[in-house]
């Protein structure tokens, strides 16, 4: 009855089909939160029941279910409903009485109650204690079937003492209730619970607001929010124009505590943004976090891929746009806080460094074009599974593989089409796909390119060698232009395609498979087998091996004995030149830098900001 008494004092903020959750914590130290939906005007003689399995931002499968427990559905009159399990992720819920089925009736009001664990502070999971509770929705809401376009609201109920309050892009409602349009308003909307420290700052008519969970001063929040506001200003102005928020309001839910997780998860209004260190000693990271999860905000948010849509939350959307998507946001995250002055060109040099390394060495890019690699995010994207793979020589990343891609390109238009840039055709995309009810397909990014560029030979060329082919930009020849240079980053250094070692029982063990292509792959090497002699000296560890790697030089041969699952072997193997290469400023090369370059570099790195400098932000919310 405590729960009617509730309903009844509360009453309903929608008339119609409506879901109500309420959510407490009173086992929070040992992390579990209990949760009471009550989903009215049930028009039918069962309910089904379910629990998502995948979430906004996420693009493979995540059983939430698997923390759900304590089960029970009642009517509402208290009577208890039959509660039935047909499958793993949801439940079945109608009248059947003793002595008496009642499964013709329409339910009406139907109230569910189960326990939640959670111990995983992320942007895809739920962290619970006595100090917070950060909630992704989806890892912790039960849904109905039939009720995806109902309104929703959620009541939290505070632990007496905690000091708690309440952060979320969720729309308020007073006394600590909230509320969404629909289920997915409702599930892209996380929720962090904590005596956190808030700083704020106004854009022309719209809000931002940092909400941070940490253990340090108040100081470093406002050094991070007044950092984070320079980044945001840079985002604005690749676009032309911020999104309007829901609400007039961007929320960033932060976590840096030790027992959170690294992680950064973008949403519609708000970015849920994680890290295990405390934020003074990972400010640099949190800031490059925030820059890529707010250019989201238009890239993949509102700039939306068609396979997107409709959101699926019990299957996995495959989308082939995830190089643009994730991919160019990767790009923009960076060349954002060089733009704001946050990074030097040195050290944006080092990540661009690491984009073209791994496009350009990693056998992936002989496999499968960047759509085919955005395809396989199901299989990569925080998915589990105990079975070996062979990704080390079957794939590379859409987040990096893109953000190489986007860099290429930028440099390529800036060059093929003075006065115009990358930038352009983020433009395009958001005029002529500025939300997610006028989604974009693949050929519809080569129309934008196109026109972005007034080329369509031009958009052609590029997406049938680079992004449905496998053709790799000419990179040493495109950064030369951002005074740039490629090189070989260990110039003279021996390899034989040992990525990774460690000691093993009889030798020296392949940790890593041999990359494919490498004199270690070609000899018939792979993980798990243990190098026990390198030209004829026993190895007992792994300095022994690179040691007597060093003594090698390209071009040279070394003679090895190993031991794999079909018996001990001798081979030699060729020793080559490593592979790695790097990107590095002319000036540390001791190149003259031109007008010419100079130029070149400040309209590519030089501040968009449309706005000027904002007031310090106010710690107070």
């Amino acid at each position: 009855m405590k729960k009617m008494w509730w309903l009844a004092l509360a009453g309903p903020l929608f008339g119609g089909p409506a879901v109500d959750y309420r959510l407490s914590f009173p086992n929070a130290v040992h992390h579990e939160a209990e949760i009471t939906a009550t989903f009215r005007d049930v028009a039918q003689p069962s309910l089904e029941v379910v629990m998502s399995r995948s979430s906004p931002g996420r693009y493979a499968l995540h059983e939430f279910a698997k923390n759900v427990y304590q089960f029970r559905a009642s009517d509402s009159s208290g009577s208890a409903l039959r509660v039935m399990r047909p499958n793993p992720y949801g439940w079945s819920i109608a009248r059947d009485h003793v002595g008496q089925n009642l499964a013709g009736e329409n339910l009406g009001t139907v109230i569910v109650h189960y326990t939640l664990f959670g111990d995983r502070a992320d942007g895809t999971y739920d962290g619970i204690d006595e100090t917070h509770a950060h909630l992704n929705l989806p890892a912790t809401l039960v849904w109905a079937h039939g009720f995806e376009n109902a309104p929703a609201t959620l009541r939290f109920e505070i632990p007496p003492g905690s000091g708690w309050r309440i952060a979320t892009q969720l729309k308020p409602e007073g006394n600590d209730l909230w509320s969404a349009p629909d289920l997915e308003g409702l599930m892209d909307s996380p929720v962090e619970l904590s005596a956190h420290v808030v700083a704020e700052w106004q854009v022309e008519n719209q809000k931002f607001r940092m909400a941070i969970h940490q253990q340090g001063s108040e100081e470093i929040v406002k050094l991070c929010a007044k950092r984070a506001q320079a980044v945001v200003l840079q985002a604005e102005g690749v676009f032309g124009s911020f999104p309007k928020f829901d609400n007039e309001t961007y929320t960033f839910l932060m976590d840096y505590l030790p027992y959170a997780f690294g992680d950064g998860m973008e949403h519609r209004n708000s970015t849920s943004i994680s890290g295990p260190l405390d934020l003074r000693d990972s400010e640099d990271e949190a800031l490059d976090t925030i820059s890529h999860e707010f250019f989201h905000a238009w890239n993949v948010r509102r700039i939306r891929p068609r396979s997107l849509e409709p959101f699926d939350f019990e299957r996995v959307n495959m989308c082939g746009e995830l190089w643009f998507a994730e991919g160019f946001t990767s790009y923009y995250g960076p060349l954002l806080m060089e733009r704001a002055g946050l990074i030097t060109l040195d050290e944006f040099a080092r990540t661009l460094s690491g984009f073209v390394n791994r496009v350009l060495n990693a056998p992936g890019h002989e496999m499968f074009s960047v759509v085919e690699m955005s395809e396989q995010a199901a299989f990569v994207d925080a998915a589990r599974s105990i079975d070996a793979t062979n990704f080390r020589n079957t794939f590379i990343s859409y987040y990096t593989y893109g953000a190489a891609l986007a860099f290429g390109l930028d440099l390529s238009i800036r060059q093929r089409f003075p006065g115009k840039s990358l930038d352009d055709w983020m433009r395009v995309m958001w005029r002529l796909h500025p939300d997610i009810n006028e989604p974009y397909t693949l050929e519809d990014l080569e129309t934008a390119l196109a026109e972005a560029t007034g080329s369509k030979e031009f958009a052609a060329t590029f997406f049938k060698r680079h992004i449905n082919g496998r053709e790799p930009l000419d990179y040493a020849q495109l950064v030369t232009a951002a005074g740039l240079k490629l090189r070989k980053a260990h110039a003279g250094k021996p390899w034989i395609g040992a990525a990774g070692v460690e000691t093993g029982v009889e030798g020296v063990k392949l940790a890593d498979a041999a990359l494919r292509g490498s004199p270690l792959y070609a000899a018939g090497l792979d993980v798990g087998d243990e190098i026990t002699h390198c030209d004829g000296k026993v190895l007992k560890k792994t300095e022994d091996f690179h040691a007597c790697l060093a003594k090698r030089f390209p071009g040279e041969q070394i003679a090895l004995e190993y031991v794999s699952r079909s018996g001990a072997k001798k081979v030699t193997v060729p020793v080559l030149e490593d592979p790695d290469v790097e990107i590095v400023t002319f000036e540390n090369v001791g190149f003259e830098v031109a007008e010419s370059v100079k130029f070149f570099r400040r309209e590519w790195l030089g501040s968009k900001a449309m706005h000027g400098s904002q007031d310090d932000p106010v710690v107070n919310w």
